[in-house]
């Protein structure tokens, strides 16, 4: 059982950050103790390392970020008997009330008192170790690898898109917004059997990445005629689902344009703006179906089971890779090269 320090990433305020040593934490009766091997930077983490701030979260006091990890057990409170010391895991980051009403009908993601990995005041896991209950660790399959099992939690952004807009095999698919969630949408939607994938992004290496994961086709919103090019594209027969994660207020508007009489939308990107204008009667002549998304719930062990031989390769979307020590620079990697980087992954326990 690890004692003593531990390297940790710590933010004091917003553009400045460092490893510094701090306790290793000792877990409860209920929870584990995971030594962390590789932990993803989310766009949040990049939020609040430039911003301080998403909404009405504010980084207040000195914050360890990251919440995408996956790692091994190497200690288990007296309570815990589904996961033993040297199982592979991966961490599900946010811890519901498990009493509300929206826990008890299995929504537990819109509870209200859900304790998130790196949401202030909630330190993340840019650490060494990190003690975690043991009902949010999920064992990770042979043939999975750490990488993988960080990527299982923005893959279930997507996953849980295609859940709420109903996804099946003869959907013809569009994402709009090619960076990790839309990216690991489009693998998620190969789960779901669906083969017609088709993307937008103005970046041209997220397109280029799309096609070589996949993807039908990737169109540039900036330079081309979206609507025409997919009518094109699918013979005429339209767009039947959309997944809207750039949170772009013109393509989020776009999306009741896109998409074909009696289809669906989800809506995962957050928008700068509050309020964003909608052609609401075209959405209502057209009976479209809009959701929108919220993280997740009850994705880790459907998307696990669905990613075994699948042949989906979710790590493309890896392009960085640092030490922990270097987290300064694998974070302004993510901040300042949106270009060239889509995810950016962080080792703390790797030589």
């Amino acid at each position: 059982m690890p004692r003593g320090k531990m390297s940790a990433a710590i933010m004091d305020k917003p553009l400045s950050i460092a490893v510094q040593q701090v306790d290793i934490p000792v877990p409860k009766e209920d929870e584990a103790l995971v030594k962390v091997y590789c932990i993803g930077v989310c766009g949040s983490d990049v939020h609040y390392y430039e911003h301080g701030k998403i909404g009405r979260y504010v980084v207040k006091e000195p914050i360890v970020l990251g919440h995408e990890l996956a790692g091994e057990v190497v200690e288990v409170g007296k309570n815990v008997t589904n996961v033993a010391v040297g199982d592979r895991v991966a961490v599900e980051p946010g811890v519901a009330c498990g009493h509300c009403d929206y826990c008890r009908s299995g929504r537990y993601n819109l509870c209200p008192d859900v304790v998130f990995l790196a949401t202030p005041p909630v330190n993340g896991a840019w650490q060494e170790y990190i003690a975690m209950p043991s009902d949010y660790l999920f064992k990770l399959p042979d043939t999975m690898s750490f990488e993988e099992g960080a990527l299982l939690e923005p893959l279930s952004v997507g996953f849980h898109a295609l859940q709420r807009g109903h996804a099946k095999p003869f959907d013809r698919l569009l994402i709009t917004g090619l960076g990790p969630i839309g990216l690991l949408a489009g693998q998620a939607a190969k789960l779901f059997g669906i083969t017609e994938i088709y993307g937008t992004d103005v970046v041209p290496f997220r397109r280029e990445l799309a096609l070589e994961m996949g993807f039908t086709a990737a169109l540039d919103p900036a330079n081309e005629n979206v609507g025409e090019r997919l009518a094109e594209l699918t013979g005429g027969t339209g767009i039947t689902l959309v997944v809207e994660s750039s949170g772009n207020a013109r393509a989020m508007a776009d999306t009741i344009r896109l998409v074909r009489r009696g289809g669906r939308i989800v809506f995962v990107g957050l928008p700068a703006e509050g309020a964003v204008p909608m052609d609401m009667g075209q959405l209502i002549d057209g009976e479209i179906d809009a959701y929108g998304v919220f993280r997740y719930a009850n994705t880790y062990p459907a998307a696990i089971q669905a990613l075994r031989g699948s042949g989906a390769d979710i790590g493309k979307i890896i392009t960085h890779r640092f030490p922990l020590s270097d987290i300064r620079e694998a974070v302004e990697t993510a901040r300042t090269q949106k270009d060239t980087s889509i995810k950016v992954m962080i080792y703390p326990n790797s030589p």
